[in-house]
This record gives structure tokens, C-alpha cells and sequence, in this order.
């Protein structure tokens, strides 16, 4: 449609600029929030791999001592393989697809991923729930999945206080689907 119509096409697995606009953004806000605080961990799921990658290279050059957790679905470990036949249909909407991103791909080559970690999709739908009824947290699934993953982690770790995953999209564009069925 972009040869035919003369349309503008992002490319927003590739495009530094997704990146980039998090390195500005997301990861300043990250570093201010955390000024003068331990941050042991910080963990996202993946989709474009932007928000993994431009944090990721702040909080490496910012916080090295940080670890940068993805999470990815456990029934579809594509990026913790690194390999794309392993890909699976899983619940976890608008992440992990079936390919490694290249902004995702750069990411882990740099180094700014310490550790997948693989989450039951129901437990991301589970959690995501529980985030809306109990704490009035109205995210999405992905988020469900990285807080999930946060808890596996703080099951294992010495974190001192609780630390925040990271938390995105809003749930409203998940009203019409499982996540919400109930």
C-alpha cells in the first residue's frame, strides 16, 4: 500500500526512531522516578522491541547495575531460543511475534537484556485481571505477563522494597476479548 498509494510506512520493528523516543522518554522518566533508590530490576515484554531497546541502552549506560528482564510467552519462547520456528499463537496480545524484531534482535546483541523469562499466557490474563479488580490498575495483557514475571522474580531476589515492571498498554482495547469475558 506504501508503493501503491504513496503512503508513509514506519517499519516500527526496525525504526530507530521507535527506539529512540524511548531513550528520551520512558527511560528518563524510569531514572527520575528512581533518583537516589535501588532499581534492581526492571521488566518488560516485547513486541517491537522500541521500548526494550531505548530503555534498555539508558539504563545500561545509567544504572548498570540494573537487570533488564523480557518476558515473553511460555508456550512460544522465540526470543529466549532465538528461534523463530518455535513461535506459537499465545493470548498475550501485541507481544512476542513470530520473529525476533530487529530492534528486539539489536537489544539482546548489545547486551540490554540480561534474562527472558517465559510466563504462562493464563497467568498474564489472571494478573492483568487481578491489577484491575484489586489495585484499580486497568492495563493490558501484556503488562499482566510482566508483573507476573516481576513476582517470579521477587520469589528468588533480594529487592528491599517492591519494584515496578513495566506497565503498558491501557486495557480498554482489551474490553471485547478474554481478558474481560467474566
Amino acid at each position: 500500500l506504501a508503493e501503491t498509494h504513496g503512503w508513509f510506512l514506519t517499519r516500527q520493528f526496525e525504526n530507530e526512531a521507535n527506539a529512540d523516543v524511548h531513550s528520551r522518554t520512558t527511560a528518563q522518566e524510569i531514572l527520575r522516578d528512581f533518583e537516589g533508590e535501588r532499581l534492581d530490576y526492571w521488566v518488560s515484554a516485547y513486541g517491537t522491541g522500541g521500548t526494550v531497546k531505548g530503555v534498555g541502552r539508558v539504563l545500561k549506560e545509567k544504572r548498570p547495575e540494573t537487570k533488564i528482564v523480557v518476558t515473553e510467552p511460555d508456550n512460544s519462547q522465540v526470543l529466549g531460543t532465538g528461534l523463530p520456528d518455535r513461535f506459537r499463537p499465545h493470548p498475550i496480545q501485541g507481544t512476542s511475534p513470530d520473529f525476533i524484531p530487529k530492534l528486539t534482535s539489536d537489544a539482546k546483541s548489545a547486551g540490554y537484556i540480561d534474562q527472558v523469562l517465559p510466563v504462562n499466557g493464563g497467568e498474564a490474563l489472571s494478573m492483568a485481571r487481578e491489577l484491575a479488580v484489586r489495585e484499580g490498575i486497568f492495563v493490558g495483557i501484556s503488562a499482566g505477563a510482566a508483573v507476573a514475571c516481576a513476582l517470579k522474580i521477587a520469589q528468588t531476589a533480594f529487592l528491599g522494597l517492591p519494584r515496578p515492571p513495566m506497565l503498558t498498554p491501557s486495557a480498554e482495547r482489551y474490553l471485547s476479548t478474554p481478558l474481560f469475558e467474566d
